[in-house]
Formats: C-alpha cells, structure tokens, sequence
C-alpha cells in the first residue's frame, strides 16, 4: 500500500522583485513520478543540485508543486485545509539538528510540538518517554541539547519527529554534519525505526548509507535516472561516475578487480561478501 506518490511533479524556484514581479527561474524537477509503499526503506541518492532535498520537502508539504501533484495516504499536499492531516502522517528531520533544537532540556524539545497541538499532559509524557527511550537518548533528558554530541542531538530530533507518531520519516542528509560515530548513531535509529514498520525515505550523499536500504532512487538534473535495490543500483559504477556520484567502497574494489580481469560478481555491497568471493577464487 503507498503513503507517498508524485504524478509528473515539476518545481520552480522563482525570484521576485519589489512589484511581486518572476525576475529569475530555475527549474529544479522535471516530471517526477514515484511511489513510496508502506513500510519501505528508500534512499534517495544525487549530487548537489540533482532536486533530491527539493524532492523531500514536499513529501510533508513545505513545498508544494509548481506542477503536477503529490499525494500522502491519497491526500494532495496542495491542499491548505488537510496539510496538518498530512504533517501527522510524514515527519521531517533536516540535516543541522542544531536547527531543529528550540528548548534548553532534551525531553522540553521533544515534547514541543505535541504541546503545541493541545496534548493532553500524561499523553506527552507517555509519548515523549516512549520516543526518548526509542532512539536511547532517555538517559540524557534532563541534559541541555547544546552539551550533546551531533549524533546525539540528531536522535533528540528524530526522537521528536517519532513523539508525533507518524507512518513515515523523512531524513534530509541527517548524517552530512556528523562525524563516523555520529553517523553509526543516527543510521543505527533509522534502521530500526524502519524494522518497526515506520516508513523510512532517507535522502543522502554516503553511498554506504544508501546500501543499506531496500531501494535506491538516483536524481540528476531534477529527474530520477535510477530506481531499483541497491545490488542492482550499485552495480552500475560507470553509470553512476558518469552522474558525478561515487559506490560503496567495497563494490569500487570489486569494480576494479572486474577490470583487471578477475571474475568477482559486479553486485557486492559487503566486505564480507567480497571476502568470501576472493576466498573462493583462491581455492
């Protein structure tokens, strides 16, 4: 069952002048159709300016198309009167978590939003326990969000995108501020976010992120290019250098070998997996 689906979906960035006049345009998707089933773990892959990020945000409605359409649980996005119907189904968590941060103590951020919509005060607590605990980050709720690490801020603000309850998760480059231990932290929370059933739609530039999920989208230029699992996606390295983007290291090594004429599966995304291989090529 789908949560999210574009139709030929088009957006332009237009700059006004002072009599509310379009002085400048720029194109940034062209005729995207895509559908996100229930459930599913998708990454979504591109360079800088391939209309990825301009594509996640109107997965919840901060942006709506120029044109075409996009629906959530078949609701337009468009429409002003159900957009609230629309953020309580798809949740948004932006790449700087200091951003996302509005209160000095963890649980008073994560609690924010539900007090904004008149929860009822043992519900937040409920709620906000339950999400804090979810993601690890209970132990430090009475801490100040500005003495944590970034993977650890990140988590305060996934905890509180999950405090809302939504079906769907969407990550734009959650990692990109973080450093190794940051990055094992927060894609650690998706994944197991993602095993509880709560759809994940994960947009990234770390190729290794991108191979642990279900299914790969690849954008250039405004456009999906690419769409499969990632065993299928990533064994189109030449493709992919030709976009500008890279391949998990492990499947670059084993791309390299195939080259030098050893006969090594052009589809692994593992170093275990290449181990293996290579041990069966040496017997």
């Amino acid at each position: 069952m789908k949560i999210i689906k574009t139709e030929n979906l088009g957006f332009d960035y237009e700059i006004y002048d002072d009599k509310g006049q379009v002085t400048e345009k720029t194109t940034a998707l062209h005729d995207v159709n895509l559908t996100v089933q229930k459930g599913e773990f998708l990454a979504v892959l591109g360079h800088n300016g391939s209309g990825k990020s301009t594509l996640a945000k109107h997965f919840n409605g901060i942006l709506t198309p120029t044109r075409g359409k996009v629906f959530v649980n078949s609701i337009d996005v468009s429409d002003d009167k159900r957009i609230y119907e629309v953020r309580q189904s798809v949740g948004m968590v932006f790449q700087n978590p200091d951003n996302q941060i509005v209160a000095a103590i963890v649980e008073e951020d994560v609690a924010f939003a539900l007090e904004n919509l008149g929860v009822e005060p043992d519900e937040i607590r409920a709620r906000i326990d339950e999400a804090m605990k979810l993601v690890d980050i209970y132990k430090y709720r009475r801490h100040a969000p500005h003495r944590l690490s970034g993977g650890q801020k990140q988590r305060v603000a996934i905890a509180g995108v999950i405090a809302m309850r939504p079906q769907c998760i969407v990550l734009d480059e959650p990692t990109a501020m973080l450093d190794p231990k940051g990055r094992k932290e927060v894609m650690k929370t998706i994944k197991m976010l993602n095993a509880m059933g709560i759809t994940v739609v994960l947009i990234t530039h770390y190729m290794e992120e991108a191979a642990r999920a279900g299914r790969v989208v690849v954008m250039d230029k405004g456009a999906i290019i690419m769409d499969g699992t990632p065993r299928e996606i990533f064994r189109e390295v030449e493709k992919l250098k030709e976009v500008g983007l890279d391949v998990p290291q492990v499947t670059e090594l084993a791309f390299e070998l195939r080259m030098a004429g050893i006969k090594i599966p052009a589809d692994i995304l593992s170093e275990e997996e290449c181990a293996e291989e290579l041990m069966r090529i040496l017997q």
